[in-house]
């Protein structure tokens, strides 16, 4: 249980969680599979399901709350529903001499798209989060805002109230940019790829990757006044990532220091190893995204 993507979130109220009340509360909005007409659910599933017949609807290590949404929606490519509709279409003009209006043609597409619904394939998909009431933080792998949302939106709907914002509520470009030009912070040490942007109207961008970033060209592109969008770096020896302007963190990984840790728990013993995974990571993630919260003065913003 490794995430690979982080969108984070400040609790900007305190929030406490009593473990039954969490899972009656959960168990409400339990995932069920997509019924006939269904085009999607959602719903929870207990992190540990992969372990065994494992019942809890959420894993709690030093009250770090791991949660899982897991979202099955149907597969009906629109090429399918456009070839059938076009064929519909003109088998009633050749019958009839009249063109089908537009009204006319959404009536047709969703009686193709109701009768191909019970047909259809599905595709699961699942999102990984945790709430740390200790850093009072909401942290997810996601690398998409959408379904970040989703599933703070479905805790929601279960325990009535989740008081956040992101973990940055401003553009990070001016102080990555200050990384770049007169050196990161302490703990960071910056790798060879970041994003620059123009500030100008034809918003023109360079990425660069496998370049040294005190290079003369790179040099250039700064001083021509291009900003710092994305930036790789790696923290202490626990993990490397690329550190986005919102505040979000793409293609996270942890090094082999932190994931060695586990290594004497046998393979056959799962859930001791999720468990294990799970506390490692978990505390790891928040040690440093409360450095980069305090480097970034991001409380300020609250």
């Amino acid at each position: 249980m490794w995430f690979k993507n982080i969108k984070a979130y400040q609790l900007t109220q305190p929030l406490s969680l009593d473990d039954d009340d969490l899972q009656n509360a959960l168990s409400e909005f339990t995932f069920r599979p997509c019924g006939s007409q269904d085009l999607n659910t959602m719903g929870f599933v207990p992190p540990l399901s992969a372990a065994g017949e494992s019942t809890m609807m959420f894993h709690q290590v030093q009250q770090r709350y791991w949660i899982t949404l897991k979202k099955q929606e149907k597969i009906l490519p629109a090429a399918v529903i456009n070839a059938e509709l076009e064929e519909k279409v003109a088998q009633i003009e050749a019958e009839t001499g009249s063109t089908v209006n537009k009204k006319a043609q959404s009536d047709l597409k969703q009686e193709i798209v109701t009768r191909l619904l019970p047909q259809a394939f599905t595709k699961n998909s699942y999102t990984h989060g945790f709430i740390s009431l200790p850093d009072k933080m909401v942290v997810i792998d996601s690398s998409s805002d959408g379904k970040a949302e989703a599933f703070m939106a479905m805790i929601r709907k279960a325990i009535s109230s989740l008081p956040v914002v992101p973990l940055s509520r401003r553009s990070l470009q001016g102080e990555l940019t200050h990384w770049l030009t007169d050196g990161a912070p302490d703990n960071i040490e910056l790798l060879e790829e970041a994003e620059l942007k123009s500030t100008d109207d034809l918003e023109s961008v360079i990425r660069c990757k496998n370049q040294p970033l005190d290079s003369e060209e790179i040099k250039l592109h700064l001083d021509s006044g291009k900003q710092v969008q994305k930036l790789g770096f790696a923290w202490q020896e626990s993990l490397t990532a690329v550190i986005a302007e919102d505040g979000s963190f793409k293609r996270v990984k942890f090094t082999d220091r932190v994931k060695e840790e586990t290594d004497d728990i046998p393979k056959d013993q799962v859930m001791a190893r999720l468990d294990a995974e799970f506390a490692l990571m978990s505390g790891e993630l928040c040690q440093f995204l409360d450095y980069i919260r305090t480097t970034l003065k991001l409380n300020d913003d609250q």
